[in-house]
């Protein structure tokens, strides 16, 4: 059995019928990159920190200062959570991982959580859709603008935050858009970050800055799936 996620809190927060930002990457860096734009553009602080056992041992250097390379920033003004990641999980934690930000989701009592999927596709199509798993969510994906997904299939944390929200009642919108799956891609990222702003009041994306974050951001990313790819297969197996 796969050791427990923990959460460390290191100060209350008020999110009542807030929102939740699902910042784990999925195929390329695209989620993480417009998460942390997000969070440098508004007036996010740090609240938490997630680590596991089953976690690679990285540490993240910002400016001179050690950080865990997965965190929780909260903005109260906005009521908006964020679950910051810089490490791709292993499929074998994304049921683990989805679960325990549902849990977060319920103690915090969060109104809605918003999370994206890359779809690997190289001919050129930008276009993003969502998919809502409550009659609510998918009203919200429709006012901001978005087609709704009506058939296909969505993998990893996002399915798993689709599914087990649909039964307990939890708001879950996962954004889908298009990636070449060959690392950080600014124009996704500003998009996905955008579209995010849409589905949440107040939240927005300076997008001049973005492409300066995007680069900081990726070469965080790649230092840490680099540092952590040597210890996967002794870790998983």
């Amino acid at each position: 059995m796969l050791p427990k996620i923990r959460i460390k809190e290191l100060k209350p927060s008020n999110l009542k019928g807030g929102y939740l930002i699902d910042g784990f990457p999925s195929v390329g860096f695209t989620s993480a990159i417009a998460t942390e734009s997000m969070i440098h553009t508004s007036e996010f602080e740090l609240v938490g920190i997630i680590d596991s056992d089953s976690f690679p041992p990285i540490s993240v250097i910002k400016e001179g200062t050690p950080n865990f390379p997965t965190r929780i920033f909260v903005n109260e003004n906005l009521k908006v959570g964020v679950f910051l990641s810089y490490l791709t999980l292993d499929q074998s934690l994304h049921r683990e991982v989805a679960e325990t930000m549902l849990d977060w989701a319920k103690k915090h009592e969060i109104g809605l959580i918003v999370s994206s999927v890359a779809v690997k596709s190289s001919d050129g199509n930008e276009e993003m859709r969502g998919i809502g798993n409550t009659d609510s969510a998918r009203a919200k994906v429709r006012e901001a603008g978005l087609k709704v997904l009506e058939h296909g299939t969505v993998p990893g944390i996002p399915a798993i935050l689709l599914n087990e929200g649909s039964v307990t009642g939890q708001d879950v919108i996962v954004i889908i858009f298009q990636t070449d799956g060959r690392g950080p891609d600014f124009k996704s990222s500003a998009r996905l970050c955008s579209v995010m702003s849409q589905l949440i009041p107040g939240a927005s994306c300076n997008i001049s800055s973005l492409q300066k974050e995007a680069k900081k951001a990726e070469e965080l990313i790649k230092e840490t799936e680099k540092e952590s790819k040597y210890l996967k297969d002794s870790m998983y197996r």
